[in-house]
């Protein structure tokens, strides 16, 4: 157990030395000269760092959004945050979430090598949170010890490698044939926001297209319009909130300058991310080749979202405030349909709701971000809701997993589990065995229209 914790939480969860790794692999493999392997994978590690450095700006920029959203409406309810019921899940659950987590990464990196859907999940925190999840809602149904490990690890490893085959064909069209893939639990909101683009937004424009007045041209740029945005917002929550409701933020500072700062530092850490993003995809492709060549090959990387932020920036702005608004929306839904009331998470709605936009965006322009987004809102809101009655205990604590996949998943698995352990084995293997054909089907429809795409171009 000493050696799966320190692979799992030395290694595995921390994504920065998982893709470094991996990079240093690559280059070994490509027989690349020392000098190169040193420097691409220190590049890579350093990339993430700075990317989760930006995230971690972000997040806490947004924290005190969350009091001000909360004491400006008088809500009082469930706030889905990962991070925390993470970390109240590790005090029952922390053993069987590591061997799930390790076993789990093995299985992709199995169904990686010898299936069609050749993607290998790199986004280590959220491989974290999907072992947990999976643990919890098993061992609450009463499945544990080994059997919990295998039948979790099967189910980690196949959702790991499905979901971003299934959300690939769009990946690609929102990079522009990028090689790389998106590795991020919550594809499912992502999957409905492009198929909703593709239904509403016939002849809409691009959010990037937005025709702005040359008195106002410093819209133009993104990273302005984004800050100015998000400072409009602070003003108005905090006005509604009044300065009590972020007094533990403020420490004597007055509420209104600190409500700035924080919109500003907000647009700082969106200019970090991007730095980041910049920086790992122009390391870890070329290094990855060496994977792709030897080990499993046409292996494909599956990164954290923010590395689909800088191919439509505006639309990021545009997805998390109608994602949210579909999340206000979504909140005031519980009561007639006997749920849980959910709070808007504004972590979960920036990066889910962020990352729908730029898909909704892809396939429908500015409606299709801003519908898909809205829709994104409305799953994260109700799927977190229904995933609080398969976490036993953990159920009646005052959060929940905030991201699509990893309460569809929890909701799946809670109730093949309540087959017993025989229904259970049955159940996982069949169905997975399915999704993974279908990840396959549909890899391999997407290279075979890809191929077709350039030979018509050609």
């Amino acid at each position: 157990m000493g050696i799966i914790h320190f692979i799992v939480h030395e290694i595995l969860d921390q994504a920065e030395l998982l893709v470094g790794i991996i990079a240093l692999i690559g280059l070994i493999t490509l027989r690349k000269s020392f000098s190169d392997i040193i420097t691409g994978t220190l590049k890579v590690i350093v990339g993430f760092l700075i990317l989760s450095g930006g995230a971690n700006i972000i997040v806490g920029a947004l924290a005190p959004l969350g009091n001000m959203v909360q004491a400006g409406f008088h809500l009082h309810g469930v706030i889905p945050t990962n991070e925390a019921i993470v970390g109240v899940a590790q005090k029952a659950f922390g053993a069987q979430t590591a061997i799930i987590m390790g076993l789990g990464f093995v299985v992709n990196l199995l169904l990686a090598r010898f299936t069609r859907a050749k993607f290998i999940f790199l986004t280590g925190h959220h491989l974290f949170f999907m072992a947990t999840v999976i643990a919890v809602v098993l061992g609450s149904a009463g499945i544990t010890g080994t059997n919990q490990a295998i039948i979790g690890a099967i189910l980690a490893g196949t959702v790991s490698t499905i979901m971003p085959a299934f959300v690939h064909p769009f990946t690609k069209k929102v990079t522009g044939g990028a090689e790389f893939a998106l590795g991020h639990f919550n594809t499912l909101g992502y999957i409905t926001s492009a198929v909703v683009g593709k239904f509403v937004g016939k002849n809409s424009r691009t959010t990037e297209e937005i025709k702005v007045s040359p008195k106002m041209g410093f819209l133009r740029d993104s990273l302005v319009m984004t800050t100015l945005t998000m400072m409009i917002l602070y003003l108005i929550l905090a006005i509604a909130a009044g300065p009590k409701a972020i007094a533990d933020y403020t420490q004597g500072s007055n509420y209104i300058m600190y409500s700035l700062v924080q919109a500003m530092t907000f647009g700082a850490g969106i200019a970090v991310v991007l730095m980041g993003v910049r920086m790992i995809l122009a390391e870890i492709i070329p290094a990855f080749q060496g994977i792709a060549q030897k080990i499993v090959p046409n292996a494909v990387p599956a990164l954290d979202c923010p590395t689909v932020f800088p191919f439509a920036p505006t639309a990021v702005l545009v997805g998390f405030i109608s994602s949210l608004v579909g999340g206000i929306v979504g909140m005031f839904l519980m009561g007639p349909l006997g749920l849980a009331l959910i709070i808007p998470g504004m972590v979960p709605h920036f990066f889910d709701g962020g990352t729908a936009g730029v898909f909704g965006n892809a396939t429908g322009g500015r409606r299709g971000a801003v519908i898909g987004a809205f829709i994104n809102g409305l799953l994260i809101t109700v799927l977190p809701a229904l995933l609080l009655a398969f976490l036993g205990s953990l159920g009646l604590a005052n959060t929940t997993f905030g991201d699509s996949d990893f309460c569809w998943v929890g909701i799946f698995g809670g109730l093949i589990a309540k087959t017993g352990v025989a229904g259970a084995y049955i159940l996982t293997i069949v169905i997975c065995v399915i999704l993974v054909g279908l990840a396959s089907l549909v890899t391999k429809r997407s290279a075979a229209k890809a191929t077709s795409d350039s030979s018509i171009q050609a």
